[in-house]
């Protein structure tokens, strides 16, 4: 078999894989491919990848067809630390604005447009471009960048007068988490293989689990060797991520999938979440089919 494992190529998922056993994954059966979350989309959509790091958002698109692996995800209780909005409008003054947009993810931008549509009741116009903080600062009145991008942004650059952190507003109106990314199979993979979907997930657990164990340290310091940034910088960082899937989780990720359905992002609703339990049998969690 030949199963490709789809890889987020930035640092807030890296808890996930950092530790894993990449020799043994290969030798069951494994592949890698990194790639920024809009290309792992659209390739496992068309089954080219088969398990990985996805956008939620690309989940409740193809929710028919896949399956979550169980308390995996990249989430943050309330401020992420990588998905900002870049604005020379205080965020309430933003209706009419015209908002440069990431190309490189959907979870952030569709959650940009919940949030000034559904708690700012901002209309603004939205264009998507390429993530260059000082080409979308000068020609557009706010920005939106995520990952890698959005923290170096952040650290350095200037050509702004507001900053506003998407996972602390999500929670200031909701008071869920908000999760950006989950690891999905495609059910057929799932029914398939699943004894080598079990060993995978039970090392990206144990991944997860060591990098917390250890406050990231380890992690850290190989970080450092690409990013720069102080030690006491990544560590704040990767503390205010969540790499959980609770019920909780679930709840925010299912609002978030209904406000999506209302403001026309979303086809279809999204009334319940497939989660992968053991090779037999599987959870699905709902609110109750609300809309």
């Amino acid at each position: 078999m030949n199963l490709v494992i789809g890889e987020i190529s930035y640092t807030n998922i890296l808890p996930l894989f950092y530790y894993l056993n990449r020799d043994r994954l290969q030798e069951i059966g494994f592949t890698f491919e990194p790639a920024i979350p809009s290309q792992l989309n659209q390739e496992m959509s068309e089954g080219h990848i088969h398990v990985g790091g996805i956008s939620s958002f690309s989940y409740a698109e193809h929710a028919d067809e896949y399956t979550l692996l169980p308390n995996l995800s990249v989430s943050s209780p309330r401020a992420v630390g990588s998905i900002f909005l870049f604005s020379h409008a205080p965020i309430n003054q933003l209706s009419g604005k015209r908002i440069a947009l990431t190309s490189s993810s959907a979870t952030s931008v569709h959650l940009l447009m919940i949030i000034l549509q559904e708690f700012y009741g901002a209309d603004a116009v939205y264009t998507t471009v390429p993530p260059d903080y000082d080409t979308m600062m000068s020609e557009y009145d706010a920005c939106l960048l995520i990952g890698d991008d959005a923290i170096m942004a952040h650290m350095y650059k200037q050509n702004h007068s507001y900053i506003y952190d998407l996972g602390e507003e999500w929670h200031k109106w909701t008071g869920y988490p908000m999760t950006y990314a989950v690891i999905a199979v495609r059910n057929e993979i799932l029914r398939s293989y699943p004894d080598a979907m079990l060993e995978l997930t039970e090392q990206i657990t144990k991944s997860k689990e060591i990098c917390r164990s250890d406050g990231f340290q380890s992690m850290i310091a190989s970080v450092k060797q690409t990013y720069s940034g102080s030690e006491t910088f990544w560590h704040h960082y990767f503390q205010g991520l969540n790499y959980d899937l609770s019920d909780q989780h679930l709840a925010g990720l299912l609002y978030y999938f209904e406000l999506a359905y209302k403001y026309g992002l979303l086809q279809e609703p999204v009334r319940d979440i497939a989660v992968w339990q053991r090779p037999a049998s599987e959870h699905i969690f709902s609110l109750g089919g609300s809309e």
